[in-house]
């Protein structure tokens, strides 16, 4: 039976290979090409790179802003607890309730706002190649013509004036004096 050709348990990554079951994994062949979304084969394919069910944030993007606990919410000093059934159903309605709450959003407003992301990034992926792009290069293009003609404006304007003014108030001294009376 060939390894590959197998799905690895949860526990050890869980790989999810839809169309590809029989292709070597990327990141066994090139762990920088699986972050790139880079097939075996050196071409990008995002359509079918694998994805891991279980490390769902391996960039860490999260690490400070939505990993909440109890402990972070809700909190007794040692001068007030409450009865220790009290505390640990606090405990288990919070965490329960944020769990599923989580996953009853995900899962009505998860794929619509993943859409709706897909689309905002397709269209800022499209403007910066096809007008961000071009319009900087061509702009640059541009700017080095007007840079010469104003380059040999100020010489030939504006650098015997300010020599000239230089010179007149290079003459100037000032004196200071302090008058007792």
């Amino acid at each position: 039976m060939d390894p590959q050709a197998t799905t690895p348990l949860r526990d050890e990554g869980n790989i999810y290979r839809p169309q590809n079951r029989g292709v070597t994994a990327v990141a066994d062949v090139n762990p920088a090409a699986a972050l790139n979304g880079d097939t075996p084969g050196g071409g990008a394919d995002a359509h079918t790179r694998e994805i891991d069910l279980v490390q769902r944030d391996p960039r860490d993007l999260n690490r400070d802003v939505v990993r909440v606990e109890f402990e972070d919410v809700i909190a007794e000093p040692d001068s007030a607890h409450s009865f220790d059934g009290v505390w640990k159903a606090s405990f288990t309605a919070f965490t329960v309730s944020k769990y599923w709450s989580y996953r009853l959003l995900t899962a009505l407003v998860g794929v619509p706002l993943a859409l709706a992301w897909g689309v905002v990034f397709a269209l800022l992926t499209f403007l910066h190649i096809w007008a961000v792009v071009p319009f900087v290069r061509s702009f640059l293009i541009e700017i080095q013509a007007v840079s010469r003609v104003y380059g040999v404006c100020v010489r030939a304007f504006l650098d015997p004036l300010f020599q000239a003014v230089g010179k007149v108030l290079s003459g100037i001294h000032v004196v200071r004096r302090k008058e007792v009376e």
